[in-house]
């Protein structure tokens, strides 16, 4: 691999693990928008080429670099990497954002330290589920409740950090 900064994660996750539908978040909730925003801003931000896609366009303040298996794929604005060690390369940052969907997420899962989670307390429906990990090699450092608001579920704003190696 090659020297890489910090890999964390910035994902919202359902009760049933769903974190898309049909290529899309199955639920609006500006706070998280704002969060992903600040926790993003200035940083590159790693993702497949199917998440890039579900983007209204490209994000300011921010580098793409999407991963994808395309041999001929590419959109302006974005810088395409064809490995997880080509995207780090890439990237070549103190921090770096991987921000989905499920196969990059599992890709970079033994890479990250850092996870910040959106719980989203509701079970929609949806094709594209946060890949299995051990929550026991985790540990909450900071938990945000915000309580659900007319249609609105709740949610709260979740840090883990990847426990030392013993």
């Amino acid at each position: 691999m090659v020297n890489r900064g910090e890999v964390f994660f910035v994902v919202a996750v359902a009760d049933n693990g769903v974190i898309g539908a049909d290529g899309t978040m199955p639920w609006h909730l500006p706070p998280d928008l704002r969060r992903f925003k600040a926790l993003t801003m200035g940083k590159p931000m790693v993702m497949g080429r199917k998440t890039f896609e579900s983007l209204p366009g490209l994000l300011p303040g921010r580098r793409h670099i999407v991963l994808t298996r395309d041999p001929d794929w590419a959109e302006e604005g974005a810088e395409v990497a064809r490995s997880a060690e080509e995207a780090l390369a890439l990237a070549n940052a103190p921090h770096i954002a991987v921000v989905g969907g499920a196969e990059v997420f599992a890709l970079f899962l033994p890479l990250a330290s850092r996870i910040e989670w959106t719980a989203i307390h509701a079970s929609p429906q949806g094709d594209t589920r946060f890949p299995p990990f051990d929550r026991a090699a985790w540990t909450e450092t900071f938990r945000e409740n915000h309580p659900p608001q007319g249609p609105t579920p709740g949610f709260d704003f979740v840090t883990l950090m990847r426990k030392p190696l013993v």
